[in-house]
């Protein structure tokens, strides 16, 4: 192709303690490009070019990135990141420059612009469906620990919520700094508190820490550890007794017995190897860019504007059955399951199906 690229910007965390998912996103979004380029690029046979910048899992280095990518790159559209605080400060700066933002990562829900496209499981995705299992798998009290931002804020009141509507009770709830690495004195509390599930949502290293010391105590035998988030890169360092039993509630899984789960988990490891790891963050960030594909052919151009428009209501079959981007609100209609980790692997133990969340700009406009 001789062509002027279409370039996205990739503004993910390939460093630091986010790495796990950043670098997760950054493979969906590689196979995206390189499919469509395969097959002939878009707008008449330009090709997609990723823009990849590392941003640290640091808040100042993502601002100067999409930054960067915007202003010196010239990119249709951001892809990143994978935390709320930097996908807040992020959209500011895309908002300003009119430049899609595609978030491809679990969050807390709310967001409402313009500029913001979710493929993004929110609490209306798991939550509701989640505690109830929790609840006939091994009784109704429940701890909560998180890191000490919106994310699992957000998170643990929707599971409050649900809880309490659900007959259950909370008995201990707790948010930690980031880069806390001994849990010794919250451990001795969730025994104390004869809590019958921990929900957790430390993020990266710091949870990978959590679980080994919640193992290395053999928490597990009597309290069932669910983790948000949780997918098969999770699991990379951790042995298979650490991760045993672990619960989780996701739009994808890598073993999915699903004729296009299984077809995109062939193509990711005939490219990237066959030992390679694949997660719903590499199913979710590629889903992004088919959206934004398939809104560039629609409108036969690359203006931003235009392409917003087109982005909305799309349903595309990526990796779990058929999924909508709406027009409303841009967040998903995703099919969501329970999996549990069993003799070492994620496997599916419940499918719930297709889960409308509620409209996240109802009553208000994009921002």
């Amino acid at each position: 192709m001789s062509k002027s690229p279409v370039k996205i910007g990739i503004v993910l965390p390939l460093s630091g303690p986010e790495e796990l998912f950043g670098s997760q996103g950054l493979q969906g979004a590689k196979m995206a490009a390189a499919e469509i380029n395969a097959a002939g690029g878009v707008l008449g046979g330009r090709p997609l070019e990723l823009v990849i910048e590392d941003e640290k899992t640091d808040l100042k280095t993502a601002v100067a990135k999409t930054e960067k990518v915007i202003l010196k790159d010239k990119v249709i559209a951001v892809m990143g990141p994978t935390s709320s605080a930097h996908r807040n400060a992020m959209i500011e700066i895309c908002t300003k420059h009119r430049t899609p933002l595609l978030y491809a990562t679990d969050y807390e829900g709310g967001s409402c612009y313009r500029y913001l496209f979710c493929y993004s499981p929110i609490p209306d995705h798991y939550v509701k469906p989640l505690i109830p299992y929790l609840m006939e798998k091994r009784g109704k009290t429940f701890y909560v620990i998180g890191a000490d931002y919106v994310w699992p804020v957000k998170i643990g009141e929707a599971i409050k919520k649900t809880v309490l509507q659900s007959g259950g009770s909370i008995v201990g709830e707790e948010f930690l700094p980031f880069d806390t690495k001994d849990f010794k004195s919250n451990l001795q509390k969730i025994v104390r508190s004869k809590a019958n599930h921990v929900v957790m949502m430390l993020l990266g290293s710091d949870g990978q820490i959590f679980i080994k010391q919640f193992a290395a105590l053999g928490l597990q035998k009597y309290i069932t550890l669910t983790i948000m988030a949780f997918n098969e890169n999770y699991m990379v360092g951790l042995t298979q007794g650490e991760v045993e039993g672990i619960v989780t509630c996701a739009p994808f899984l890598a073993n999915l017995d699903r004729p296009e789960a299984k077809d995109f988990v062939s193509r990711q490891k005939k490219m990237f190897g066959p030992n390679t790891v694949v997660s719903y963050f590499a199913e979710s960030h590629y889903g992004l860019i088919m959206f934004l594909k398939n809104a560039m052919e629609k409108v036969k151009t690359d203006d931003k504007e235009k392409v917003i428009n087109a982005m909305g209501d799309q349903t595309l079959v990526i990796g779990n059955g058929p999924v909508t981007l709406r027009a409303s609100d841009h967040h998903m209609v995703l099919n969501m399951l329970i999996a549990e980790v069993k003799a070492g692997e994620l496997v599916m133990t419940k499918y719930i199906g297709p889960v409308a969340p509620e409209d996240q700009c109802a009553g208000r406009k994009k921002a």
